[in-house]
């Protein structure tokens, strides 16, 4: 006989980064952990130190770290992790990133450009991930990216589900904000059984968040329009959409998005719309000044949590969202 047999079971440990520790909290507490004590602190220059006050060797290693503002350095802040735990021999690291900075640059729309949604996942593999999970992903192909497993979590079953306790049904109408986004609003057409309408836009390219809606394609007279979207940066193209919508006859208009990055000047144009509700997750942390009583967040956690036990349990991810995706 060649060799030595161990006995030992296998050993998961969560960590959190500095951008959105509440959400950590609600993971840990759901998967019934404690996070690991972490030590990280800003030089005086802007470098980041990371510590850990636990030993990682063996372990299975689940960092939390949602790419909020500053986005920069809560990206770097989690490859500094990713290194520790790397040197530190974790026997394995998943990043679970609830929102993947970068995403919307997935691809070359004009020359000279960066793809830098790539860059992103070749930073992460080369910090010592093996693994990502995130949450609705801006596009799809960003899985390919990464040369490892990606684990695509959906937050349209949480989102859907409240939607359809608040909403009459029979008045819904679900609206995409542009062409992009049809496949998602489909989805939600399937699982709410509702018609669908398009807001048609235009974007500028040479100025950034600047959009000019043309017209509505769909009925939404009288209806209760849903706007779903995958992230809300300054706010721009669901309020014009919304503008659009009761432009049209809409009787209320609710909005939607999994990402509520809410940059300025968001605040101001989620105060000022007409949009009754916005409905996001606490993939992001909701920004200070914010008019909360317009404002609805759903936890993410419980879907978080279970992909985590199904990645360490050897499960399968995908049979969480069967039937919902």
């Amino acid at each position: 006989m060649t060799g030595i047999k161990t006995t030992g079971e296998k050993k998961m440990m969560l960590f959190s980064g500095r951008a959105h520790p509440e959400l950590a909290k609600e993971v840990a507490a759901e998967l019934g952990v404690g996070l690991v004590p972490t030590t990280a602190r800003d030089f005086a220059n802007g470098e980041i130190y990371v510590r850990y006050q636990e030993s990682v060797r063996g372990a299975d290693c689940f960092l939390i770290q949602s790419h909020t503002t500053p986005i920069n350095k809560w990206i770097m802040e989690q490859l500094i992790m990713i290194d520790a735990m790397k040197r530190a021999s974790a026997r394995s690291i998943s990043v679970v990133i609830p929102f993947y900075g970068y995403a919307r640059q997935d691809k070359k729309h004009r020359g000279r450009e960066p793809i830098s949604a790539r860059l992103m996942a070749d930073l992460l593999k080369t910090a010592g991930a093996d693994r990502i999970l995130s949450v609705d992903l801006h596009a799809d192909q960003v899985q390919g990216y990464f040369d490892g497993p990606v684990d695509h979590l959906f937050a349209l079953p949480l989102l859907t589900r409240y939607i359809g306790e608040r909403v009459d049904r029979d008045k819904l109408t679900i609206v995409s904000p542009d062409a992009g986004r049809v496949r998602v609003a489909d989805r939600w057409c399937d699982k709410l059984g509702a018609p669908l309408a398009i807001v048609h836009k235009r974007r500028d390219p040479d100025v950034a968040n600047r959009v000019s809606v043309h017209e509505v394609v769909g009925e939404v007279r009288d209806r209760v329009c849903v706007l779903v979207d995958d992230m809300i940066d300054t706010g721009g193209t669901v309020c014009a959409a919304a503008e659009a919508l009761f432009a049209n006859g809409a009787a209320d208009v609710i909005v939607t998005a999994t990402h509520g990055i809410l940059s300025d000047p968001a605040p101001d144009r989620l105060k000022n719309s007409k949009v009754s509700e916005f409905v996001f997750t606490d993939s992001l942390p909701t920004p200070g000044g914010m008019d909360m009583d317009k404002i609805t967040v759903v936890s993410l956690a419980p879907t978080i949590a279970r992909a985590i036990r199904e990645v360490f349990e050897d499960g399968s991810v995908t049979s969480l969202f069967e039937g919902d995706a």
